[in-house]
């Protein structure tokens, strides 16, 4: 896939680029950005979508990260895992968050799997 730099951009592509970086405050676009630039529909959709999920909310903004970091890490996504956990350093995790995040989500993989593959019943009470 080829990635697109804001030299070779399109004036689609370039209006989501410069939106980007004015939003995050930097002069980058990061490799992710450039490979979907290949379908501007899709780059444009994704920020815009992104941007909504990510925003303040009931959530606090360390949380979301680690959630995406969570989902990441499960999915074995290594961009987003470096994406993420960078993004999740810079507001506020430390390594022993980063290890006890990681020891819940290999928890909840082997207590998933162990609960799917012996197809057990969802209790009442949790009804």
């Amino acid at each position: 896939m080829k990635l697109i730099e804001y030299a070779d951009a399109s004036p689609e592509v370039r209006a989501v680029y410069d939106d980007i970086m004015a939003k995050r405050k930097t002069d980058y676009i990061n490799n992710f950005w450039k490979a979907l630039a290949n379908d501007p529909a899709t780059l444009r959709r994704t920020w815009e979508s992104i941007q909504q999920v990510m925003a303040p909310g009931e959530l606090d903004p360390l949380t979301k990260e680690l959630i995406y970091l969570a989902v990441s890490a499960t999915n074995g996504c290594e961009y987003c895992i470096a994406s993420h956990s960078a993004a999740a350093t810079n507001k506020g995790m430390t390594q022993a968050i980063f290890g006890e995040l990681m020891a819940v989500v290999g928890m909840a993989n082997e207590t998933n799997r162990l609960a799917a593959g012996y197809r057990v019943p969802v209790d009442d009470r949790f009804k």
